[in-house]
């Protein structure tokens, strides 16, 4: 029975007459029976029509039940595209929770999913270098102040500024990203805590020249065996310092210390250039001298030795004839001294002068001698 024919009064509608209604106003139309359901189909798909490529322009035609086929595939695969598909990049590593407990780990490429809240997706970037700074940075453009994590003491009690980088990547992205919840945090807290602790057993000297380069070995052997006891998934590829250097409150004081140092330095080498350049003439002079004196001693000792010897001879052939060895050794020493002597010969017999028997010196061209030697009588 239509709305129409209801009429208030007892437990019927309210708000009586023919317009009557449950909600107190029923549906109007212009005959006496309303629109009956087939009407109601025609009209809503020659709406779909319209909506559909290729229904529009006011056409009546026939429903194209190809066309909706179509239309539906495609609904039906972006949905699934965007349900039941994800892609990873060449650089992630898709990891997926089903029911928030780890199921698997795919690589790169597009895979199949449960949706959401099954199935749970992350890709995290496993190739990215990530780089985490402690301290300041004077002199960067939009540098921070962080002086709490740059001053650190000494093992000589002592303070320096400390400025380094922590460079990072991902090689295990299970443990990243489930066993940490603040990974970044954490290898900051961890790098801070490791060059404290290699700082406090060096000395201030050294760390402000030459041992900046086992500071950073240290330091980064001892972040990546924390890390790996946290399960941090992260493998460290360089700590760098960035700046090593006092305090500002007492930097000129250790300049001027610094300054001294060089100049201890410099001397010390123009020391050394000298002692190298001095030290080696005098031990070659030193070595001359001891050769020449060994030379002497050993030219000294032959002789001596030869002398000896020739005493010996000469005393053997004295004993075996001693008035001829007598007579040689005296004409042997004659003819030494008269060598080099002018020679005069004296004739008594003749007895009224000195002749000269020849000018023998003239003769050879020696020059004639002088002194004691000018006259010598046989």
């Amino acid at each position: 029975m239509p709305w129409s024919n209801q009429t208030g009064g007892g437990g019927g509608w309210k708000g009586g007459g023919n317009n009557g209604g449950p909600w107190g106003q029923g549906p109007r139309s212009s005959g006496p029976n309303p629109p009956d359901l087939e009407e109601l189909l025609r009209r809503s798909q020659d709406k779909l029509k319209r909506v559909l490529p290729g229904g529009g322009g006011g056409s009546r035609g026939a429903f194209n039940p190809v066309v909706a086929l179509i239309v539906l595939v495609a609904v039906v695969a972006f949905l699934g595209y965007n349900f039941f598909t994800f892609r990873v990049d060449a650089n992630q590593v898709g990891l997926v929770l089903r029911f928030g407990q780890f199921d698997r780990q795919v690589g790169p490429g597009l895979s199949f999913r449960l949706p959401y809240p099954i199935e749970t997706v992350y890709t995290p970037s496993v190739t990215e270098v990530r780089q985490t700074t402690v301290g300041s940075i004077p002199g960067a453009s939009g540098g921070r102040d962080a002086s709490a994590e740059s001053l650190m003491l000494t093992g000589d009690e002592n303070i320096v500024d400390i400025d380094f980088s922590v460079q990072w990547v991902i090689n295990n992205a299970r443990d990243y990203q489930f066993n940490v919840q603040n990974v970044e945090g954490t290898v900051k807290a961890t790098a801070e805590s490791a060059m404290r602790e290699v700082i406090g057993r060096s000395d201030v000297e050294r760390v402000l020249t030459e041992e900046r380069l086992g500071i950073q070995t240290q330091v980064q052997d001892l972040i990546q065996q924390r890390l790996n006891q946290y399960g941090a998934g992260v493998q460290i590829t360089q700590v760098q310092l960035l700046n090593a250097s006092p305090p500002p409150e007492v930097i000129d004081a250790f300049r001027d210390v610094q300054a001294a140092e060089q100049d201890q330095d410099r001397l010390r080498n123009e020391a050394q250039t000298y002692a190298n350049r001095v030290l080696p003439g005098a031990r070659g002079q030193a070595s001359q001298i001891v050769e020449a004196a060994n030379a002497y001693r050993d030219q000294i000792i032959a002789i001596a030795k030869g002398q000896a010897d020739r005493f010996v001879k000469v005393y053997e052939s004295y004993k075996v004839a001693p008035d001829l060895t007598r007579q040689r050794m005296y004409l042997e020493t004659m003819a030494n001294i008269l060598a080099n002597s002018d020679k005069v010969v004296i004739d008594e017999k003749s007895g009224n002068g000195v002749v000269p028997y020849l000018p023998l010196p003239a003769l050879t061209g020696a020059p004639a001698p002088s002194g004691a030697n000018a006259g010598v009588k046989p």
